[in-house]
């Protein structure tokens, strides 16, 4: 998904740059608001993900206070294993969208200015 996100998010600024004459600016917005329908669904995913791996995280830090053992350091350790890389995508996600909005309001820039 990552380098999905990052190709697409460099095409559309290839074009919005160099952006050939007689672009349907149109059907490119179109296709655009369908790509961010994508995205956004995945980030609502990776964000209902990470949360939940947060909460389980703080639980066993909390049980694991309350009663320690080897085995809730083993798990603690198993869920940030987890909630890092969970983190770092949704990150990548959440600024891809935003950088799509900007696009977006560029290409209706682009559309209202031909």
């Amino acid at each position: 998904m990552r380098e999905r996100m990052l190709n697409y998010l460099a095409a559309i600024d290839q074009l919005l740059k160099d952006s050939p004459e007689g672009t349907d600016w149109e059907e490119e917005i179109k296709k655009h608001l369908v790509q961010i329908g994508f995205f956004m669904h995945e980030r609502l995913i990776h964000l209902i993900v990470t949360v939940l791996f947060a909460i389980l995280t703080v639980a066993a830090i909390f049980f694991a206070v309350a009663s320690p053992s080897i085995g809730m350091l083993i798990l603690i350790v198993a869920f940030m294993c987890l909630l890092i890389p969970y983190i770092r995508h949704y990150y990548l996600l959440e600024n891809g969208v935003q950088a799509m909005y900007k696009q977006y309001d560029a290409m209706l820039a682009k559309k209202e200015n031909r």
